[in-house]
């Protein structure tokens, strides 16, 4: 009994009249269990105990686009390691762009508070080389340039969001130190392990919430091993709205992993089953502000559609494309050109270019979106109006299935 239910459009609502057989997927929100003291005590806890003589401590963090409550949770994270005798001056911030544009100091203080008028910030420079040392290759082939003052650190704090991330496995934790402070070159080389160049398609392996059998994490892993510092990592889980709900304090390899199967428990169901029909949400504003974000959504959501099948997304995208490195691949007359090009020289959002590619090609994409006609035609799918998603609904009401946050929601 599913009938009249709101989907996220932008900053508003779109209601859709599905019929009793059309099943609805939706995250499990999770609650707020976040204390203080608990938080404090768990990371004292895991401190090393002469954490007061180290001379570098770094603590990283990530930029605007990926939020993890720095404001409310950075002070409280900085009156332990003060508590514990470690003095304000030999802590330092770095903000982990990876490719990302630098942030104004504005933004910086909207996203970190007081901390970052207090303390020390490194704003980091993918592009600067000299700020980094050589330290070899990966088995895959990846340079690794890591920076030298990360590498002098005695102690490393890394602190963000833990995510999925569409081939990645999964964003937050080690990304933060790599690619988040790793050299423009070294990143898109682990990117390009998104093409699998032997049988000219995507590599299977990378997809949201798969570490194992992915080469792209398992790059990431073997970067990670090279920095021998003593590590902390802060995990934040985050709910639809972005509040952080959870705070995972972690060490090894094993808890990165295990902090990876919580995010689980609540953004993938086991439901395997493809449909005809499929219509998504991505979950609303910002997540669907610019094509590059509704991405996530589409990427998801896809899953969920048989071969042939019907993929209708609800996708405002108020900022156009959100990327100058993504349509200029479409100019290509066909996947196999694009996928030589961006093979050759990998840049951009060139393998979310390519991802985009092969699903159009493999189902029916529809968009509810302000995206002009153009943009839409380049990239293969077609808009739609309200009345047209209430007929395919009927038609397919006995194989569909609703999506509610699809920029959230994996199997």
């Amino acid at each position: 009994m599913a009938g009249k239910i709101n989907l996220k459009f932008g900053k508003s609502n779109f209601q859709v009249d599905l019929p009793e057989t059309a099943k609805v997927l939706s995250i499990t929100d999770p609650g707020f269990d976040v204390d203080e003291n608990t938080f404090a005590k768990e990371l004292a806890q895991i401190l090393p105990e002469e954490v007061e003589s180290f001379k570098h401590i770094a603590i990283v963090v990530a930029d605007k686009t990926r939020r993890c409550g720095y404001e409310i949770y950075l002070p409280q994270l900085l009156n332990v390691l003060l508590d514990q005798g470690v003095k304000k001056t030999q802590i330092k911030f770095f903000i982990a762009y990876g490719t990302h544009a630098r942030q104004s100091d504005a933004e910086c203080l909207d996203v970190y508070g007081q901390t970052y008028r207090d303390y020390e910030f490194v704003h980091h420079d993918s592009n600067d080389q000299s700020v980094f040392k050589d330290c070899g290759s990966t088995q895959k082939g990846t340079r690794i340039h890591i920076r030298k003052d990360i590498l002098a650190s005695d102690l490393i704090i890394s602190f963000g969001a833990l995510s999925h991330h569409y081939f990645a496995g999964y964003g937050g934790g080690r990304k933060l130190l790599f690619p988040g402070l790793g050299y423009m070159p070294d990143i898109y080389k682990n990117h390009s392990l998104f093409l699998d160049k032997k049988h000219h398609k995507l590599s299977l392996g990378c997809c949201p919430g798969r570490l194992d059998g992915n080469p792209l994490a398992e790059d990431l892993k073997e970067i990670d091993e090279f920095i021998s510092s003593y590590r902390v990592s802060i995990h934040g889980i985050l709910d639809s709205k972005t509040k952080v709900c959870r705070l995972i304090v972690a060490k090894a390899w094993d808890d990165f992993t295990a902090a990876c199967h919580t995010l689980d428990s609540f953004y993938r169901v086991d439901n395997k089953k493809k449909y005809s029909l499929v219509v998504a949400s991505c979950g609303g504003y910002p997540k669907d502000i610019n094509l590059i974000q509704a991405h996530k959504a589409i990427n998801n959501a896809a899953m969920f559609v048989k071969d042939g099948g019907i993929l209708v997304v609800l996708a405002q995208c108020p900022e156009r494309v959100g990327s100058k490195t993504f349509l200029e691949y479409f100019d290509h007359s066909n996947f196999n050109q694009a996928f030589d090009v961006i093979g050759e020289k990998y840049k951009g959002n060139g393998g979310t270019a390519l991802s985009m590619m092969s699903k159009t090609a493999r189902i029916n994409i529809f968009l509810k979106t302000d995206l002009d006609d153009n943009i839409c035609t380049t990239i293969g799918v077609k808009k739609i109006e309200d009345e047209k998603i209430s007929q395919l609904i009927e038609k397919y009401k006995i194989d569909m299935v609703c999506i509610k946050n699809a920029s959230l929601l994996i199997w």
